[in-house]
C-alpha cells in the first residue's frame, strides 16, 4: 500500500471502523494462545483474576449473598491475605466452605534475582509449567518504582533487537497469571495492605513491558488491569499504568476506550523500510497508520504524553537525520521520546551507539520541545533490561499451533 493511501486510511472520518472487523479477527487468533483453565486437578477454582460479576457469580452459586463477594475481594486484593481462615470479617463456616472451594493463587518463584543496582527479576512459574520474568525497577531518585509485567510466554513479534523474540510464542497469559506477577512482588516487598492515604510505596507504578505483545492478549490484560485499578482492592490509578505495545493499530483504539491507561510505543526506526526489518510488526501497520492512531489515543495530552521509545542501535538507526525525522513523525502529537541504549544479550548481532551519539540525537529531539531523556540501563548484570528477559518455556510443552503469527 502506498504512502498516499495509507494517509488516506489514516485520515478517514472514522478511522477506528476500518479496524474493527480487524481487530476482531485478532482477538479470535489468540484463543489458539488461551491459557489453560483457572481450575486445579482437585477441582477448586482460583479467584485471583475473577472479575467482581464473577466473583459474585460464585459467591450466588454456594448460597451466599453478592455482598459477600465485595468482602472476599477486599481481602484478596487490598490485604493481601491468600489464607481463608484469616479474614476475620468472614464467619468460620464459610471460611471453610470457601477453601473447600477456592484457592488464592500466586505464580511460584522459580528464582529470584537482585541486581547491583537494586534492579529485582523473579522467574514466575505457573501451574503447567511456564515460565515468564517479571522485573522490578526501581526509580533512582525516590524510595519507589516499576513493576514490569509480562503477558505472554514468548512473543510473536520477533524484533530484532529483542532477546524476547528469539523465544517463539507459547501462550498467552490468563487474568490472574497477569495480575498474580504485581501481587507476588508485593508479597515479596511486604507491602500489603493497599495504601489508602496516599503512602508512597516502593511498587508505585505498573510497566506492561515485560514479555509479550499486550496488545495480542487484550482481553486478559483489560481484565487484569481492570482488577488492579479497582479502588477497593490494588486500587492503583490509571495514571501509574503504562502499556507498552510495538503498534497493533487496531486494538489501540479499544485500549484508549476501555482502559485509558498510559500508553508507550515502541518505535524503534522513523521510515518503514528501517523499521519492517528491525519491527516486523511494522509491515502490516506501517508508520503512518501507528502515528494516526497514536494521535487518535483519548488520553494524549500535554499532561499525559504519549511515550515513544526508540532503542539506540550503533549506525542502524542513530544519525542525525532520523533523530529529525522522528520529529517531523511527532508533530502534532503530545509525546515523550525515550531514548534506550541497547542492552546486548547473548547472540544479538547489535551493539549500542555511542555515547557523544545518543547526546546528540537527545539534543536534536529536545531542541524541537520534546522531552528525550537517555535511559539509565538497569539491572543489566541480571539480563533484567529492555529487550534482554527469556525464558526457557518451549512452545512444545503445549499443542503445536499454527505457523502464522497472531495478527
Amino acid at each position: 500500500m502506498s504512502d498516499a493511501a495509507l494517509q488516506t486510511r489514516a485520515d478517514a472520518a472514522n478511522p477506528a471502523e476500518l479496524t474493527e472487523a480487524e481487530a476482531a479477527r485478532i482477538l479470535a487468533k489468540s484463543a489458539i494462545f488461551a491459557p489453560p483453565p483457572a481450575t486445579l486437578p482437585d477441582g477448586r477454582r482460583d479467584l485471583v483474576g475473577l472479575s467482581r460479576a464473577e466473583l459474585e457469580a460464585e459467591m450466588v452459586a454456594m448460597g451466599e449473598k453478592p455482598f459477600r463477594a465485595r468482602q472476599v475481594w477486599h481481602w484478596i486484593y487490598h490485604q493481601g491475605v491468600r489464607d481463608f481462615a484469616q479474614m476475620p470479617t468472614i464467619a468460620r463456616p464459610m471460611q471453610q466452605r470457601l477453601a473447600e472451594r477456592f484457592v488464592v493463587g500466586r505464580p511460584d518463584v522459580a528464582t529470584e534475582q537482585l541486581s547491583k543496582d537494586g534492579t529485582r527479576k523473579w522467574l514466575f512459574r505457573f501451574r503447567d509449567a511456564q515460565q515468564v520474568e517479571t522485573v522490578y525497577i526501581p526509580d533512582g531518585q525516590e524510595d519507589r518504582g516499576a513493576v514490569c509485567i509480562s503477558t505472554q510466554v514468548g512473543c510473536t513479534l520477533s524484533c530484532r533487537f529483542c532477546h524476547t523474540g528469539t523465544q517463539k510464542l507459547v501462550r498467552n497469559l490468563g487474568a490472574a497469571e497477569i495480575v498474580g506477577q504485581f501481587m507476588a512482588a508485593r508479597d515479596s516487598y511486604g507491602e500489603w495492605p493497599s495504601p489508602k492515604d496516599g503512602t508512597p510505596r516502593h511498587l508505585s507504578n505498573i510497566v506492561v513491558m515485560g514479555m509479550g505483545e499486550p496488545l495480542y492478549n487484550y482481553e486478559n490484560v483489560a481484565k487484569a488491569l481492570t482488577i488492579v485499578m479497582d479502588n477497593e482492592g490494588i486500587g492503583l490509578s490509571r495514571r501509574r499504568i503504562t502499556l507498552s505495545t510495538s503498534g497493533v493499530v487496531p486494538m489501540m483504539d479499544r485500549c484508549g476506550r476501555e482502559l485509558n491507561v498510559g500508553l508507550a510505543v515502541s518505535l524503534h526506526a522513523v521510515t518503514d523500510e528501517l523499521r519492517d526489518e528491525i519491527v516486523p510488526l511494522n509491515r502490516k501497520y506501517p508508520i503512518a497508520e501507528l502515528m494516526a492512531a497514536c494521535r487518535r489515543y483519548p488520553s494524549a495530552s500535554n499532561a499525559r504524553r504519549i511515550t515513544f521509545e526508540y532503542v539506540m542501535l550503533d549506525g542502524v538507526n542513530d544519525s542525525e537525520a532520523e533523530a529529525r525525522e522522528l520529529v517531523r513523525l511527532l508533530k502534532g502529537i503530545p509525546a515523550k521520546v525515550n531514548l534506550i541504549p541497547f542492552n546486548p544479550w547473548p547472540g544479538s548481532a547489535y551493539k549500542t551507539s555511542k555515547p557523544e551519539v545518543v547526546r546528540r540525537f537527545a539534543e536534536i529531539v529536545s531542541d524541537a520541545g520534546y522531552s528525550a531523556p537517555i535511559r539509565r540501563p538497569r539491572g543489566r548484570d541480571i539480563l533484567a533490561a529492555c529487550g534482554q528477559l527469556k525464558t526457557e518455556s518451549e512452545r512444545q510443552r503445549r499443542p503445536a499451533a499454527p505457523a502464522e503469527t497472531v495478527g
